[in-house]
């Protein structure tokens, strides 16, 4: 089921987005050699609670009585996505990483009523998901690395240019992968996009990789429709592994991987980014 969201939702669901936008940036400033993994995940806590939000990922059940451990999925290198920010990891000069981070806002009473904020039926903290990430290096990085970042960085803006009602999600996907496979990259066919709002993840799918044009998940984008668009890209092959851990993935030849992602609501006349 696709849920759509009234106007005073997506309104609030931008407020989370710009909250989220200020938190992932701060990240990104510290990122640098010998930065600890908890020092990024302390930080992050430390926002989202001033913020009267919650963690959309800490603690999400990813199957087989497995939680994901921390509030940032910070994935390093060869990790595609879900990597944690425990056990506590050190980032290296050259490294490349992928922070990933959701936040449920607001869930203080006090900050709801401030912003005079709508509640969400459907969880029991009464607050709206927004979801964003990007990649970046960590000191001096590899001119490869750097371009992987670039291209990476582009296709996550010509996929959000698709967006309008009437297109498709493979007017998406086609734009994501046309740009990738330009570069011979790899696009990571396992993972993919999703609505959000209501939950962390939500319907319907967002496709990086074109799928059957007939295909009922090649949905028409409508108004009121909010989706995570997040192209995943490696350098090598676009095939994944799952690591011992259960939960992260990594590139399945140990290539480089990165990752941007926006929450982007579909307008009358185009979209909007909702995490700037």
């Amino acid at each position: 089921m696709i849920y759509y969201k009234k106007e005073d939702e997506i309104r609030i669901i931008k407020e989370g987005g710009k909250r989220l936008s200020f938190i992932l940036e701060s990240l990104m400033k510290e990122v640098k050699p010998g930065v600890e993994t908890i020092y990024l995940e302390n930080i992050a806590n430390k926002f989202i609670e001033s913020f009267g939000g919650h963690s959309a990922f800490k603690n999400y059940p990813m199957g087989g009585g497995i939680f994901f451990p921390s509030t940032v999925c910070i994935s390093i290198n060869n990790e595609v996505v879900h990597g944690a920010a425990y056990p506590n990891r050190v980032l290296k000069n050259g490294d490349i990483v992928d922070l990933d981070i959701g936040m449920e806002w607001p869930v203080d009473q006090k900050v709801r009523a401030e912003f005079k904020a709508p509640v969400n039926p459907h969880s029991k903290n009464g607050g709206f998901f927004t979801d964003m990430c990007a990649t970046v290096g960590v000191g001096k990085i590899s001119s490869e690395a750097k371009k992987l970042l670039r291209v990476s960085r582009e296709c996550l803006e010509l996929g959000i240019k698709q967006v309008k009602p009437g297109n498709k999600i493979n007017d998406i996907a086609r734009a994501i992968a046309g740009h990738a496979e330009k570069h011979s990259y790899g696009v990571v066919e396992d993972l993919v996009g999703h609505g959000v709002g209501y939950f962390a993840h939500e319907k319907p799918d967002v496709y990086n990789f074109i799928i059957r044009e007939n295909s009922a998940e090649n949905v028409t984008l409508k108004p009121g429709m909010v989706i995570a668009i997040e192209p995943m890209i490696n350098e090598g092959d676009w095939r994944v592994k799952v690591a011992k851990n259960n939960y992260t993935i990594l590139t399945a030849d140990n290539s480089l991987s990165a990752h941007f992602e926006h929450t982007v609501a579909v307008t009358e006349n185009g979209y909007e980014i909702l995490t700037k």
